[in-house]
C-alpha cells in the first residue's frame, strides 16, 4: 500500500488543529504554551486509517505568521495538502502565503476544506465558496474538491474522510530511490529509550540495526527501534512518518533541520546551483547578492542569492542562479526549497536544486548559464555527461552522481553503462568507481603533446621527457591512475612512445647539429682509442676543450643508444671495449671456475681505479656474482 502524508495549510485560527482532532481524535497541540494561547506553534502529528484501508500520516502546521518557518518544515515531504479556510473569515494573508509555499514546494494534490460552517448562514457560505474557488483558480488546487465541515458539530467530517480516501487513490507512489534520507523535525528523550528522532522519510528505506549518519555533524549511530503510526516495525520506507530510537546517541547532538542518511552517502556544500522562481506577488525587483532565508527540508539557513547573468530579478521571473550559504547543507538534485526575505520576513520565492555540490561560478559567463539551463531541460544521459565534463581531471564518483542526478542505483548504472559503451565517459578508477569525460582525456592529450613538443625543442639531445616531470606539469587532481590511463591511450593512438622512465612523441628523432655531431665524433674517437683506460669525463671535456653541459647531453645520447657504457659517475667506456672484456672474462671463469680482482687486473692490464668499477659493472649486469673475495658466473 502507498505511503502518504497529509499536511494542513491555512491562516491562524481557521481550525486546522480542531479539524484533525475531529477526524482522528488526536489533539496535535502538545505544548503547554499552545494550550494556554490557543494557537499552534510547533508541528503536530497524527494519523488516520481511511475506509479503503489506506493509512496516512498527518502533519499539522502553525498558521501564525511568526511561525511560517515551522510551517515550511512541516510542508516538506507531504503528498496531499488540506487548505483550510474558515467560512466566517474567508481567504486571509497566511492562506495566501501558505498556498504560495505549497506551490513552491511542488505539491500537486490537495483538497480545500471550509471550516466553521456552523457559524455562517447559507448565503454567506455560497459567497465564501465562490471566493475560495476564485482564489485557487490557476493553481494546483483549481480542480480540487471543496468540502464544508464543522469540527464542533461533526457536520461534513465523514464526507471529508471519504473525499480524502478517493483523492488518495489518485496520488501516485513516490519515485523509487536507493538513497535513504530523513529530515529531522523533532528530537526528544524518552525514559527507558533514550534519544528519539522523528520525521518523514523523503526517500529510500531504513531497518532496525542499520548504521545511520547525522548530517551535518557526521555522527553515526545504530537504529535500535522504529515506529510508524505508533506501531513498532522492523523497516520503514519513503513517505512514512517515522520515529527512530538510536543507540547511545546524545540528544544534544541532533537538531531539527539535520538530515539522517546512510554513512557517507551525502555530501555537504556551502553552495547550491538552483532554479529559482521569484513570486509575481512581490512588489519590487530582487537585487543581486541579496541576503535571504533559505528553507529546505526542515532546516532554515541564511544565504546570499547570486544572480549569474543579471543584476536584478523581477517579479514572476524564473532563472538559474547560485545560492551561497552561511553553513553547509546536504541536498539532492530536484529537492524543493523556499526563499524568504531577511527582514521583514516574507515568502518571496523558491524552486528546486539543480546541482547540490557545484563549483563557484563566474558571473556573466554564458557557458555557465547555458550549462545550468541544460540541467533543467536535458535527459539523464546529458545531465550525467554534463556533470562529469564539468568535474575535469578530478572526475566524479558513482556515489556523487547519485545525488547529482537523483536516480535510483540501477537506473544510474544503466545510464553509465550506455555512456561508457559510447566512450562518452571513461572509468578511471574501478575500485572507487570514478569517471571522467572523453573531452577531459582529449584536453589532457593535447596538453601532453604541447608539453612534449616544447621539451623536445628545449632538449634536442634527450630521447624523452621523464615521466614524473611530465606528470608534474598537470594539476594535482590528475592522479597516477588518470596519468597512466592517459599515456596508455596515447600509446594506443600512436601519439607517444614510452621507454623506461621517459616519454617522447611518436616519430621524434634526435637530430644533432653540426657542432654536436663534431663533439660526438670526438667523444667516440677518444673512448674507442682509450679502450679500458679512458679519461674521466670532465678531464675528457677539458682535453677536447668543449663545454661540459653540451658534451654531457651528447654523452647521455650515446649512452641511451648503447654506443657508450657508463660504469660509474664520470667513468665511461666504449661498448666494444666492454664487449671484448666480457668475452675474455667469461672464458676465464669457465676455465677456472672463478675470478679474483687481482686476476681481473691481470686480464685487463689496467690499474685498480679501472678494475674495480669494471667488475662492479659486470656484477650490476648480472654477469658475475660476488661470493666473498671471488666472482663466479651467474647461472
Amino acid at each position: 500500500m502507498k505511503q502518504l502524508i497529509l499536511g494542513t495549510a491555512g491562516h491562524i485560527d481557521h481550525g486546522k488543529t480542531s479539524l484533525i482532532k475531529a477526524m482522528t481524535g488526536i489533539d496535535t497541540d502538545r505544548l503547554k504554551e499552545e494550550k494556554l494561547r490557543g494557537i499552534t506553534i510547533e508541528l503536530g502529528f497524527a494519523s488516520i486509517k481511511l475506509p479503503s484501508g489506506q493509512h496516512i500520516g498527518i502533519v499539522d502546521v502553525p498558521g501564525h505568521e511568526k511561525f511560517v518557518k515551522n510551517m515550511v518544515a512541516g510542508a516538506t515531504g507531504i503528498d496531499i495538502v488540506a487548505l483550510i479556510v474558515a467560512a466566517d473569515e474567508g481567504v486571509m494573508p497566511q492562506t495566501r502565503e501558505h498556498m504560495e509555499i505549497c506551490t513552491l514546494l511542488g505539491i500537486k494534490h490537495g483538497i480545500v476544506v471550509l471550516t466553521k460552517i456552523d457559524l455562517v448562514d447559507e448565503e454567506w457560505m455560497e459567497l465564501v465558496t465562490e471566493d475560495v474557488r476564485e482564489f485557487v483558480q490557476g493553481s494546483f488546487l483549481e480542480d480540487s474538491p471543496v468540502v464544508h465541515v464543522s469540527s464542533t458539530t461533526g457536520q461534513g467530517i465523514k464526507d471529508l474522510v471519504n473525499t480524502l480516501d478517493e483523492l488518495s487513490a489518485d496520488v501516485p507512489e513516490r519515485p523509487r530511490s536507493s538513497l535513504f534520507r530523513l529530515p529531522v523535525d523533532r528530537v526528544f528523550t524518552m525514559k527507558g529509550f533514550g534519544t528519539v528522532i522523528t520525521g518523514t522519510i523523503m526517500s529510500g528505506k531504513i531497518s532496525v540495526g542499520d548504521m545511520i549518519m547525522v548530517y551535518p555533524n557526521l555522527i553515526t549511530s545504530k537504529v535500535r527501534g522504529l515506529q510508524v503510526h505508533g506501531e513498532s516495525v522492523n523497516e520503514a520506507e519513503s513517505g512514512m512518518r517515522t520515529a527512530i530510537n538510536f543507540q547511545g546517541l546524545e540528544r544534544a547532538s541532533v537538531n531539527r533541520g539535520d538530515v539522517l542518511a546512510l554513512p557517507d552517502t551525502l555530501k555537504q556544500s556551502y553552495m547550491l546551483d538552483i532554479s529559482v522562481h521569484y513570486l509575481k506577488s512581490n512588489t519590487k525587483a530582487l537585487k543581486n547578492r541579496t541576503q535571504l532565508r533559505f528553507h529546505i527540508g526542515t532546516r532554515e539557513n541564511m544565504g546570499t542569492l547570486v544572480l549569474l547573468d543579471r543584476e536584478e530579478l523581477h517579479p514572476g521571473e524564473t532563472i538559474e542562479a547560485q545560492i551561497r550559504l552561511d553553513s553547509t547543507m546536504t541536498c539532492v538534485k530536484d529537492d524543493r526549497f523556499v526563499l524568504r526575505s531577511y527582514s521583514p520576513v516574507k515568502t518571496i520565492g523558491g524552486g528546486q536544486i539543480l546541482n547540490p555540490v557545484p563549483k563557484k561560478h563566474r558571473l556573466f559567463d554564458k557557458d555557465v548559464t547555458d550549462g545550468l539551463k541544460s540541467l533543467v531541460e536535458s535527459n539523464n544521459d546529458e545531465i550525467i555527461s554534463y556533470h562529469v565534463d564539468q568535474a575535469g581531471n578530478t572526475g566524479v564518483s558513482f556515489s556523487d552522481l547519485k545525488i547529482m542526478a537523483n536516480l535510483p542505483e540501477k537506473q544510474l548504472q544503466s545510464v553509465l553503462s550506455s555512456l561508457l559503451s559510447s566512450r562518452t565517459l571513461i572509468q578511471v578508477n574501478k575500485e572507487k568507481r570514478i569517471f571522467i569525460h572523453l573531452k577531459t582525456l582529449d584536453r589532457l592529450s593535447k596538453a601532453t603533446i604541447d608539453f612534449l613538443t616544447k621539451y623536445h625543442k628545449s632538449n634536442p639531445l634527450k630521447t624523452g621527457m621523464p615521466k614524473e616531470e611530465l606528470k608534474s606539469k598537470f594539476r594535482p587532481s590528475t592522479g597516477t591512475k588518470l596519468f597512466n590511463l592517459l599515456l596508455n591511450q596515447m600509446i594506443k593512438n600512436k601519439e607517444v612512445i614510452t621507454e623506461e622512465d621517459t616519454v617522447r612523441l611518436e616519430g621524434y628523432k634526435i637530430a644533432l647539429q653540426v657542432d654536436q655531431e663534431d663533439i660526438r665524433k670526438k667523444i667516440m674517437d677518444v673512448y674507442l682509442k682509450s679502450d679500458l683506460k679512458p679519461p674521466y669525463f670532465k678531464a675528457l671535456c677539458s682535453e677536447l676543450d668543449v663545454d661540459v653541459s653540451a658534451a654531457g647531453d651528447v654523452l647521455l645520447l650515446l649512452v641511451k643508444k648503447g654506443d657508450i657504457i657508463k660504469a660509474k659517475d664520470d667513468l665511461y667506456f666504449h661498448t666494444s671495449a666492454i664487449d671484448n672484456l666480457k668475452k675474455r672474462l667469461v672464458e676465464f671463469i669457465n676455465k677456472n671456475g672463478e675470478v679474483t680482482t687481482p686476476q681481473l687486473k691481470e686480464i685487463t692490464g689496467v690499474s685498480r681505479k679501472y678494475t674495480i668499477p669494471l667488475i662492479e659493472y659486470f656484477d650490476s649486469q648480472k654477469i658475475t656474482l660476488r661470493i666473498g673475495d671471488v666472482r663466479k658466473l651467474r647461472v
